[in-house]
């Protein structure tokens, strides 16, 4: 079986989704954010003062790019759609999921964007990064579930009927 990637604004939900949705398809769960945060041994909001916005970025780029599993839901850091090398890795190993939201839920989600560690450039808002980042997301995606409104329960059962076990990668040769 392949793996599953979360990907969607900070906020969206991709890591809580991704435990319950990992724990009821009996995969494994990877948070990409963490996997950063263990190779270099900082937390993202430093890694960024540490960095700079770019300098995180790649680091972002390279940490995804090299994550080698089977059978696992990986759930991404919102800014993972910047990175090309990562992007083009992910969805050779996966089937991309975007878990969209509001922007005026996700503000009601986030409070401090810096201290949660998420990639802005100085003078940008939270409206401003999420129109930024739509469009990539829905370039990305193989598969949009809309989450505004929803329990997790219902997002991992709209998961698991599309993507889960058994289901082929939408848009693939083999999709019936």
């Amino acid at each position: 079986m392949g793996n599953i990637v979360l990907i969607g604004m900070p906020g969206a939900g991709k890591s809580t989704v991704g435990v319950v949705l990992a724990k009821s398809l009996g995969m494994r769960f990877l948070d990409s954010d963490l996997l950063i945060q263990e190779r270099y041994q900082k937390l993202l909001h430093e890694l960024i003062e540490e960095r700079g916005t770019e300098g995180f970025l790649q680091a972002e780029d390279e940490v995804n790019a090299s994550i080698e599993t089977d059978n696992a839901v990986i759930a991404t850091g919102g800014s993972v759609i910047y990175g090309k090398n990562a992007m083009e890795h992910l969805k050779r190993i996966g089937t991309l999921v975007y878990l969209k939201l509001s922007c005026k839920e996700l503000a009601v989600r986030l409070g401090d964007l810096n201290e949660r560690g998420v990639a802005i450039r100085d003078g940008q808002d939270l409206e401003g990064l999420y129109a930024e980042r739509i469009p990539y997301y829905e370039k990305y995606a193989d598969l949009t579930i809309d989450c505004e409104d929803k329990m997790i329960r219902d997002i991992v059962a709209q998961i698991r009927s599309c993507a889960g076990p058994g289901k082929t990668k939408p848009g693939s040769e083999t999709e019936k």
